[in-house]
């Protein structure tokens, strides 16, 4: 079994700025396999335009630009939430122009890229970031921009990492992206042997991808959402305060208020 293991969390709550910044101060970063992730550099080998625009979230030490960069791409962009971390990344990357280190939270973060790649962020989330990261990467995505890399498909005793299985990842991602390749990684490093699934979604063009804030609401309303003519997939957040709609239009808030509204308290909100 994958003993791979980041710290101990003892609430969602705490997986902060702070939280993650202490880790690189302390140097305690089990989740590092120091060198890129195989079947990442395997897709990285695939893509002939070097000049497309690549984003890496949550980027860590960042093992995949060194190798973008070394293959020749031009148009690289990295964030993460530690300052220490990135302090670090802009001392050693200071003299290539063809990256650029961002210091901030990446979901709120502007931008458009080509591609995006998913290596150890999704999993260093709280389960309830979910449903805005699908919008989020729907967001920041080209038209028929690329979605690729690494999920867990385990579970942990200790969290973060926070894992999950390919059955809640289809369901979470349907509509707004097509499933172009969801599948047991088989070069994995040693330590993440047959726990991981390597992916690549198309983002979906053709849908409104919708979060909404909600209040007073429960997971009953998903049902009644989805029988809406125009709803695709509707998933709630674990702590029941984020919405994802993907629907073929945007449905009209007031029309979602009534359906949600059991008593004044309940309300819903766009992002």
């Amino acid at each position: 079994m994958n003993s791979e293991k980041c710290c101990v969390a003892t609430s969602e709550k705490i997986v902060d700025k702070n939280y993650w910044d202490a880790q690189y101060k302390a140097n305690t970063i089990g989740w590092d396999l120091g060198e890129i992730a195989p079947p990442i550099k395997q897709y990285i080998d695939t893509i002939t335009d070097k000049n497309k625009r690549i984003l890496i979230p949550g980027c860590g030490n960042t093992y995949e630009s060194e190798y973008l960069l070394n293959k020749g791409f031009t148009n690289i962009t990295v964030i993460d939430i530690a300052p220490t971390l990135v302090e670090k990344l802009k001392t050693k990357f200071k003299d290539n122009k063809a990256i650029t280190i961002l210091l901030g939270d990446f979901f709120e973060h502007q931008g458009t890229y080509d591609i995006i790649i998913e290596q150890t962020f999704f999993c260093a989330l709280a389960p309830a970031l979910r449903q805005k990261y699908v919008w989020k990467m729907h967001q920041h995505l080209a038209d028929n921009g690329i979605l690729t890399g690494l999920l867990f498909n385990r579970n942990f005793e200790m969290s973060p990492p926070f894992g999950g299985s390919q059955k809640e990842y289809l369901a979470l991602f349907k509509g707004a992206f097509a499933i172009v390749k969801m599948e047991m990684a088989q070069n994995s490093s040693v330590p993440r042997a047959n726990s991981e699934l390597f992916f690549e979604f198309k983002k979906n063009n053709q849908v409104k991808v919708t979060l909404y804030k909600l209040e007073g609401s429960t997971e009953t309303i998903i049902q009644k959402l989805n029988a809406l003519p125009n709803a695709i997939n509707v998933s709630m957040s674990t702590d029941f305060m984020e919405l994802l709609l993907v629907s073929q239009k945007e449905i009209p808030i007031e029309e979602l208020q009534i359906i949600i509204s059991h008593d004044k308290k309940h309300t819903i909100k766009k992002f």
